[in-house]
């Protein structure tokens, strides 16, 4: 069993959803997010989304294009990105890790060698938010072969006609976009997604994660009631900024900053109470 199925067949003998927190590698720069990365499941983390940073991030809101563009300056590659995947591994060999991104990076690393690499290193699943299903034979198929997962997108706009199309080749779970546009700019309406994803969830025979406009405890644990996960990205990547730009920077340049990485996990440990008591609270 992959540790992606593993994870979500516990939290459902445990009758919760999952949290999951999105990071983006790099940034601010390679120390900090590393450390970050390996104290997130203590931070509540159930499943870690690891972003890979690209010029033309055309899905993302502000907060993680400037996430992107933080981690390019620092230097951040798709290489660096999987031997920091590889250091978290050495540490934890439990907790899943997906890695986010667009077709562009993989392409250029070679989708082949990539593959191989990613699994060396310890990825178990990926999210490529520009690759359709008429597209699969791409980086999909591959994948699957190579024994990682490939989570699907859907959204408000994917109808009964294209959803047959969407879960396919999908694996591991199912990703459900709250909102029709980008990251971190408006929320869903709880009704209508608590359906998508219940209907989502009967014809894909997979959990799925809602993401997208998730920014605050209180949503979190709404959309934790119904969801098998929550993904929140834009929040945290937003703490990272906060600090930056209220202290002028980092304290020490290219080193890790304890303040960022502080002030990242309290923020991950409010939204993982949050999910984890959100079914409780109900019962």
């Amino acid at each position: 069993m992959s540790r992606i199925a593993a994870r979500f067949e516990a939290l459902k003998k445990q009758d919760r959803s999952a949290f999951v927190p999105f990071i983006m590698a790099g940034d601010p720069d390679g120390e900090t997010s590393l450390r970050l990365m390996k104290a997130l499941p203590a931070a509540g983390a159930d499943l870690i989304e690891l972003g890979v940073c690209f010029t033309d991030p055309m899905a993302d809101g502000p907060a993680i294009q400037a996430a992107g563009l933080r981690a390019l300056d620092a230097g951040q590659t798709l290489r660096k990105t999987l031997e920091m995947t590889a250091s978290f591994r050495e540490e934890d060999d439990h907790t899943p890790v997906i890695l986010m991104g667009y077709y562009n990076p993989f392409l250029a690393y070679g989708v082949e060698k990539f593959l191989s690499d990613a699994r060396a290193a310890g990825v178990d699943g990926l999210i490529v938010v520009d690759l359709p299903p008429e597209e699969d034979a791409a980086l999909c198929q591959p994948a699957l072969e190579a024994g990682l997962d490939f989570v699907r997108l859907a959204t408000p706009t994917t109808d009964q006609k294209r959803l047959p199309a969407v879960l396919k080749n999908a694996s591991g779970f199912i990703y459900y976009v709250s909102v029709a546009g980008i990251t971190g700019q408006k929320s869903g309406d709880k009704a209508a997604v608590a359906a998508a994803v219940r209907g989502i969830q009967d014809r894909s025979g997979l959990p799925v994660a809602v993401g997208f406009g998730i920014k605050t405890v209180q949503k979190a644990g709404d959309v934790a009631k119904f969801a098998d996960a929550v993904v929140v990205g834009s929040a945290l990547v937003e703490e990272i900024a906060a600090e930056i730009g209220e202290n002028g920077g980092l304290e020490r340049p290219g080193g890790a900053s304890d303040t960022i990485v502080n002030r990242v996990l309290s923020r991950a440990r409010d939204l993982a109470e949050a999910v984890k008591g959100s079914r409780s609270a109900t019962e």
